[in-house]
């Protein structure tokens, strides 16, 4: 430390000295400039020519100079603009020849036009002009990307659809059995919340035996549904569109198409039938697993018995709480998976638009499952059910 406090003290800091030379100005620069140094600024400079000076031209002296890089070649350049502002006519020189050189070269490359940003700000109007069109634009493609699937679903039904069924089963089995791990933790730590937030409240009013009402119905109609999908939009929906970015970009799509065979019904069409299969035999995992949470709290903080807590839950939760949630779950597993296959498919042909597909899947996706269980809540409440 002490070495490095010696070394910063032993280096001259950047200055600029102005001083009259007849009928010109001579411009002393001395001490090290580098990068890492705080120069000089060129307004503070020129503000040290003499008041009344009738000089013409600036001599460039810099023969106590040390160090330098290219921060005495941007303070140079400025300076020279600020001169010639000023009607004087800086003389090189004085300069070390690399620094004359590469100040010619940079006078002798004019900026490209367009080159540097704009400050102008585009009109509001405009910007809402150009966001409806591409929302309405994004509308479109994914009403096409919709109806491009019900016509693949279509001739899958009358058994002409060409799909490999070696890819429907892989697609099972990473939408169905290599998700139970993470759907079990989060399921089991949903119920375990729901459970003990439920208890502080109900326990005020000695009502701890709802406890098993409140986690049994919330997890069967709604939050074991919407967890699972909510996972699944993060784990396989991002899978999905990174898988079909990947083939975007290496041009399999375009293959596809060149040989007959439709990317939504070989691509699409299989994976969507996965997930939506899946999800609600998960959900049905998950809904035990959230129970089996707040069964825990209820035992472990409540003094509830197993046996009372289990005949609680039988009573409160209905085949319709659980049809209801199964409901959720396969809206949830469409919209899902289509949301990673139209993001995927949407992709452009670089590697950073595969990623900037897989976040858009997993933000779309997200999205989707709120605002469609809004609506089934919505219409569950007008039904009365």
């Amino acid at each position: 430390m002490a070495e490095n406090d010696a070394g910063d003290q032993g280096r001259k800091a950047p200055t600029v000295t102005v001083e009259a030379a007849g009928d010109s100005l001579r411009l002393a620069i001395e001490g090290e400039w580098t990068v890492h140094a705080e120069r000089p600024s060129v307004e503070s400079v020129l503000e040290k020519v003499p008041a009344g000076s009738t000089a013409k031209r600036v001599l460039l002296d810099a023969g106590r100079l040390a160090d330098w890089d290219s921060s005495l070649l941007v303070f140079l350049s400025r300076l020279e603009g600020g001169a010639a502002a000023r009607g004087l006519e800086l003389d090189r020189s004085g300069l070390p020849d690399g620094a004359q050189r590469l100040l010619a070269l940079a006078a002798a490359t004019p900026e490209r036009k367009g080159a540097r940003k704009s400050a102008s700000r585009e009109p509001f109007l405009a910007r809402v002009g150009g966001a409806t069109m591409r929302a309405w634009a994004g509308g479109l493609a994914l009403l096409e990307f919709v109806g491009e699937t019900c016509v693949a679903l279509a001739r899958l039904l009358a058994g002409r659809a060409r799909i490999r069924r070696k890819d429907l089963w892989l697609f099972l089995q990473q939408a169905g059995a290599e998700a139970v791990p993470i759907a079990s933790l989060i399921s089991f730590l949903v119920g375990l919340i729901i459970s003990f937030i439920g208890a502080v409240q109900l326990a005020r009013f000695g009502a701890q035996i709802y406890v098993a009402d409140l986690v049994g119905i919330a997890m069967t109609r709604v939050l074991g549904a919407v967890m699972t999908a909510v996972i699944m939009a993060g784990r396989t929906g991002a899978a999905y569109a990174a898988q079909l970015g990947t083939m975007q970009v290496n041009e399999e799509i375009d293959a596809l198409k060149t040989l007959g065979l439709s990317p939504v019904e070989f691509l699409v069409l299989p994976r969507m039938l996965a997930l939506t299969l899946m999800l609600p035999l998960l959900t049905l995992y998950a809904d035990l697993l959230g129970i089996l949470g707040g069964l825990v709290v209820s035992v472990g903080m409540l003094g509830i018995g197993a046996r009372e807590y289990i005949n609680e839950t039988i009573a409160a939760v209905d085949l319709t709480q659980i049809a209801i949630g199964l409901f959720h779950a396969a809206v949830f597993g469409v919209l899902v998976a289509l949301a990673g296959c139209l993001r995927g498919i949407q992709c452009g042909r670089s590697s950073a638009a595969v990623g900037a597909a897989t976040t858009s899947a997993v933000v779309t996706g997200i999205v989707w499952i709120v605002v469609a269980t809004a609506v089934i809540t919505a219409g569950c409440n007008v039904l009365g059910i």
